[in-house]
Formats: structure tokens, sequence, C-alpha cells
């Protein structure tokens, strides 16, 4: 059921070469053939090690101390302890994400923003992760990220920039390989509503594209940039969606494969709820997170909708109730208890079937 699709994502090579230091040491140092002058050069190694460590201390003690007064925990508590005013403590709350973003960005941390593209073509497909998530912007604070790209305006921002931001950095890819019956299962169900909605004409109603329309936009392979060299490297994504499924391969090991982000960073604020504003900056690490899974990063999330196979937990439901209640109706002499215990039983099924979704 359904046909297989080639979905192909290019990525361009980071400018960083992973290699440790012990290695890089030792093979610049074999090159000296002279053993007092290999002494001289692993001095030198050291002496330079020991200098950049003491800098970046000096640089993480003083982020760190920025940081601790604004912990979502123990922030509120050090910052009465401070007594500043409201306007200082703007001023340190900017001067914390500087640090940060400095050292995220320009300090060869090599982390970059993502823009509104990259997210919109990482999310373009479905990995691991089958839940319709979103954003639920209304816990989300506003103030703190537009005062500070008002006062260190950065080119290119996503849309979310003022709510919060995810920085990126590192490419890798993942596989995996599982019988994914669920995930099969909702594939199925989506392509059979999908082409019952494009058969009646509803699709039309809801996307405003015709399916040539799709098709065309589908065959152009699509690209993360990494602002590195041109000699990138194509990766194919394979999706459960795209394979072409049918009830003989539902019990089959199949093997799914998606790019990954080897990093993730999310800065952002809750909002305050009270009177009393609240000064607490999250900043959350994630690590090795498929591309199509991005949702797994983003914060405050709620989940919107059902995936297919709910959908059709429901409408059987839904079918079996009204099957009863007719039948039910139909008889002589009506019970309406009888009628009331079914409705109850079905509507708890419904309620624990959207709560655990």
């Amino acid at each position: 059921m359904g046909k297989k699709k080639i979905d192909i994502i290019q990525l361009d090579r980071e400018s960083v070469i992973p290699i440790h230091k012990p290695k890089l040491i030792t093979t610049l140092s074999s090159l000296f053939e002279d053993g007092s002058e290999r002494d001289e050069f692993l001095k030198f190694c050291k002496r330079v090690e020991y200098t950049i460590r003491a800098w970046y201390i000096l640089q993480f003690e003083e982020m760190m101390h920025l940081y601790s007064l604004f912990d979502p925990i123990h922030g509120a508590y050090k910052l009465e302890q401070q007594t500043l005013s409201p306007e200082e403590v703007d001023i340190l709350e900017l001067n914390f994400l500087a640090y940060l973003f400095q050292a995220l960005m320009m300090d060869k941390s090599n982390f970059k923003l993502t823009t509104d593209d990259e997210v919109e073509i990482a999310l373009s497909g479905q990995y691991r992760l089958n839940l319709p998530i979103i954003v639920d912007e209304s816990k989300l604070d506003k103030r703190l990220l537009t005062r500070y790209f008002a006062k260190y305006p950065h080119e290119n921002l996503p849309h979310f920039a003022d709510k919060y931001i995810i920085f990126r950095r590192g490419i890798g890819i993942d596989k995996m390989t599982a019988y994914f019956i669920n995930a099969k299962v909702d594939t199925i169900i989506a392509r059979f509503f999908g082409f019952l909605f494009r058969w009646t004409g509803i699709s039309r109603c809801f996307y405003g594209k015709s399916s040539a329309q799709c098709k065309k936009e589908q065959e152009n392979p699509i690209q993360i940039n990494t602002d590195a060299e041109r000699d990138g490297l194509s990766v194919e994504r394979i999706h459960i969606e795209n394979m072409k499924l049918s009830i003989s391969n539902l019990i089959k090991k199949i093997t799914i494969q998606e790019p990954t982000f080897d990093r993730m960073i999310v800065v952002y604020r809750r909002v305050s709820k009270k009177e009393k504003l609240k000064r607490g900056i999250y900043v959350r690490h994630f690590k090795n997170i498929p591309m199509a899974d991005m949702e797994i990063v983003l914060p405050e999330k709620k989940n919107p909708g059902l995936t297919p196979t709910d959908w059709v937990k429901f409408l059987v439901t839904a079918l079996i109730g009204l099957v009863t209640v007719i039948g039910s109706l139909s008889m002589p002499k009506i019970d309406i208890w009888v009628i009331f215990a079914i409705l109850s039983t079905l509507s708890g099924y419904c309620v624990k079937t959207y709560l655990s979704a």
C-alpha cells in the first residue's frame, strides 16, 4: 500500500576536523628527529594548553556566576540577596545572554542558530516520533529575547526568536532496525484517509494545493546549510512514511535512517503568571537528535491532536456506541439507565484513549 519515495537531504561538511588532542600532539612531535627539539615542542604544547584552559575557566566561572542569579530553581533567592533594582537585573540578564551567545557562536564552539528554513526542512518528515507536537507559546516569555536582539541584532533570525532560541552543532546519521508495528499501522491508516480525502476533494479545502504541485515540491532534494565547504554529502532519509507498506511486511523488521544534530541547546524563559516577575532562564542541552524528531527539544510542548490509530479508535468506539443506542431505542421497553451506562462507558474509553495518546 503506497509507493516508496526517495527523500534525499544534502548536508554540508562542517569546518571542524574532529581529532583527539593526544593523537594530534603525538603525530606532530614524531616529525622532530632531534629528541631535545621534540621535548621543547611538547613543553610548548603544554603551555598553550594551560593558557587556553585558564582563559576558558575564567570565562566559564564568570558566565556561571551570572547564571546562578537566573537559575530557575535557586536563582530567585540569590537575586533577593543581591538587593538589585529591576534595571540592574535587566542589565545582568543581557550580559549573561551575551556571554552565552559569544561562547556558543563566536569562540570556536561552532554552534549555529537554527533558521526557519532549517526547522521546516528538519520537520518535513517523521522518524521515530509519531506525535503531532507544537509549542504552547502562551507559557513562554517574549520580553527577554526581544530586548536582547534589539540590543544585539542578528541576521536571519527564526520567527520564534522572541520566545526561544535553538542552537545546533555537528551532523551525524542514526539508523535503527525494528518491527515498528504501531508506526506502520499509523502510516497505512493515514494513507487510506489521505486517499479518501483526495478522492472526495476534501484535501483541497484544507491544503489548497493540487497533488501535482505537492509532488513537484517533493521531487527537489532538500538542504541543510552549515556554512561550511562546498563538498557536501547527500544522505537518504529512510522513513516509514516513505516506504511501500503492505499487510505482508507488517511483521518484518525494517531499517530506518535519519541525519542527526550532534548537539542542540535551547534557551528560553517561562512566562510569569503572578505579579512578581520570574527571572529564571532555562538552558537545556540535547545530544544526537534526529532532524525529523526536532520537536523533542521544543520548550513547553503540547500535543494538539491524535495519531491516525487514535482517530480510528474514536470512530470505531463512536460507531459501536451509536449502534448500541439505536438498538436499545428500538426495543419495546427502553431502559434509560442501560443507555446511560453504555454512553458513560464509551465516553470513559474515549477520554482514556485521548489522555494516553
